[in-house]
């Protein structure tokens, strides 16, 4: 047996047969034809940043960790192949060099790519899909050990089914992205009452590239986030750091942690947030008319029945997409996110929340706890049934199947 692996908050363990950490493509091929011939069923780990058992495995547990960094970069195309297991911070750089950025990218950058697309991650900004949507291309090894192709061209309805998958469909072991000239962000982040900052939320949308709110149930105030490009040839900012360009907010209490100074930089240093203190969190992606009512329910659950909570509740915007298993397929979304402390009990507290979330039509993020199944998220996925078409033809045996996923797929549990 294997050392146990756990997820990044400690809520989620496993003890595979196999820890294996492939090399190579190559290397790689030949770990799923070892599971397949002792047939074992295998995950794929990335940096156990989600919440859910997805990685949970008592067979094989593959680490993409040696499979990172970019390929290839093709800057008149504005496109670049990247291996499946670099981790989002180990792109800025290289890609920046290349005169390259991601369009959009999550609340952190310690993901890797692979997990990231798997599960719909996403960032803010309401013309601006999850990372998924940045995807051109894929490569994966199915269950049969074969290495496929696919995107828009090649194999449409993998590819659809593939940009969103939870790792159902075979290990992907390259992604092509779809990129931008590289560009630089201006951050400003201020706190706000509760209710001018929903009184205004249209326009603060509206005005900018990116905007998110954090509600602090302790203060019952908001600490506001807006992003955006930093004009080309302003004179606003210069040289290769972090320009501070006001000085440092001054937030009420625990505003602050979600505060910084106004500042200017490449894009990928600005997007992502540090977070060392370890939560659970459960969120879910709504129509983006029913965000503020579904917010201030959520509100006042937590100030009537959990004033002992104090994480805070995040507010983002979404675009909607096309693709099978994506949260906000079909529809402009709100997402919000509910936390509590890793150590605190959340069961009873996030069914109250979820029960909230089902009832403005919520659809849950893979990564985040939630208590959906199969026979609840069929009617909420119109693609659904094309996804397990490609997943039954692709992994008939259920070689990428696990306890939660067949919790997620099989409609007679």
């Amino acid at each position: 047996m294997a050392e146990a692996w756990t997820n990044w908050a400690g809520s989620v363990a496993c003890r595979p047969r196999y820890l294996e950490t492939p090399g190579s493509e190559a290397e790689l091929v030949e770990r799923v034809k070892k599971a397949a011939d002792e047939q074992l069923t295998v995950r794929v780990t990335g940096s156990g940043h989600s919440f859910t058992p997805l990685c949970a495995s008592d067979g094989m547990l593959i680490s993409l960790d040696r499979l990172y960094g970019v390929v290839s970069t093709d800057p008149a195309a504005l496109e670049a192949t990247v291996w499946a297991g670099t981790k989002i911070w180990q792109m800025g750089e290289p890609l920046w060099q290349a005169g390259l950025a991601m369009a959009n990218m999550g609340d952190i950058d310690r993901q890797n790519l692979a997990g990231a697309i798997s599960t719909g991650t996403h960032g803010t900004g309401r013309d601006l899909g999850s990372i998924s949507t940045q995807m051109v291309g894929l490569r994966l090894v199915t269950a049969a050990g074969e290495l496929v192709d696919c995107s828009a061209e090649t194999e449409p309805e993998l590819f659809k089914a593939g940009q969103v998958s939870l790792g159902a469909l075979g290990v992907i072991s390259q992604v092509r992205l779809r990129l931008l000239p590289a560009y630089r962000l201006h951050e400003k982040s201020w706190a706000m009452p509760v209710e001018e900052c929903l009184a205004g939320l249209e326009a603060l949308i509206a005005a900018n590239r990116h905007f998110e709110f954090f509600w602090s149930p302790k203060e019952d105030a908001c600490a506001a986030k807006a992003l955006n490009p930093v004009a080309a040839g302003s004179g606003e900012i210069a040289g290769d750091g972090v320009e501070a360009l006001a000085g440092s907010p001054s937030p009420p209490g625990s505003l602050a942690r979600y505060l910084k100074p106004e500042r200017a930089d490449h894009s990928y240093r600005i997007f992502p947030s540090e977070r060392t203190i370890r939560f659970n969190e459960i969120e879910f992606a709504l129509p983006e008319v029913n965000g503020p009512d579904c917010f201030r329910e959520i509100r006042r659950l937590m100030q009537r029945h959990y004033p002992e909570v104090t994480w805070p509740v995040e507010y983002r915007t979404l675009a909607a997409d096309d693709i099978d298993l994506s949260p906000a397929y079909g529809r402009a979304s709100v997402t919000l996110s509910v936390h509590q402390a890793h150590d605190r009990p959340y069961e009873r507290f996030f069914a109250d929340v979820e029960a909230i979330f089902r009832s403005y039509g919520g659809r849950p993020h893979w990564g985040k706890i939630h208590r959906h199944k199969a026979r609840q998220l069929r009617p909420l996925y119109p693609r659904w049934n094309q996804f397990q078409a490609v997943r039954a033809r692709l992994d008939p045996q259920g070689r990428f199947m696990n306890a939660h996923l067949r919790s997620l797929f099989d409609e007679t549990d």
